[in-house]
């Protein structure tokens, strides 16, 4: 008698935990992963970026900045960060990492660069590859470039 009221509560136990479980997970999940247009529409935006600031077109730079962002710091503000010491090439965008809940995703962009100003040193390594980690928040379907990193 004993043994049988010890197995009917781990059977209830057991009903308990899963009723728990399912209940926890009633609220629709977001996958951590872009369609293919959500990430054609995030490189596009990425791309978009990287050629005003190889054109060293800042004003159209900060107009892709988050609205957050410009909501705290002026343009002017902005384009006083940017050096015009460098040339740049953009070589590849890849979308790393995706947050659906946060709405962020993760971006390596390879740039070629190399100084604008020419000095025995550096003519001697041309373009130099690096690439640039950079953090992208959807806003109502729109991508924004993060100056938080």
């Amino acid at each position: 008698m004993l043994y049988a009221m010890y197995r009917l509560s781990a059977v209830l136990l057991v009903a308990l935990v899963l009723s728990l479980a399912a209940g926890c997970s009633t609220a629709p999940s977001q996958p951590d992963t872009l369609t293919p247009a959500e990430t054609a529409a995030l490189e596009e935006r990425v791309r978009g970026r990287w050629q005003a600031l190889i054109d060293r077109d800042f004003e159209a730079v900060y107009a892709y900045a988050s609205p957050n962002y410009r909501a705290v710091f002026s343009k002017s503000m902005f384009i006083r960060n940017f050096s015009y010491s460098l040339d740049w090439q953009l070589t590849a965008v890849e979308v790393l990492a995706y947050d659906a809940e946060a709405a962020v995703a993760s971006v390596a962009v390879r740039v070629m660069s190399k100084p604008i100003k020419q000095t025995s040193v550096s003519a001697q390594f041309g373009f130099m590859p690096s690439t640039v980690r950079e953090r992208w928040v959807s806003i109502n379907g729109e991508w924004w470039h993060s100056a938080s990193g």
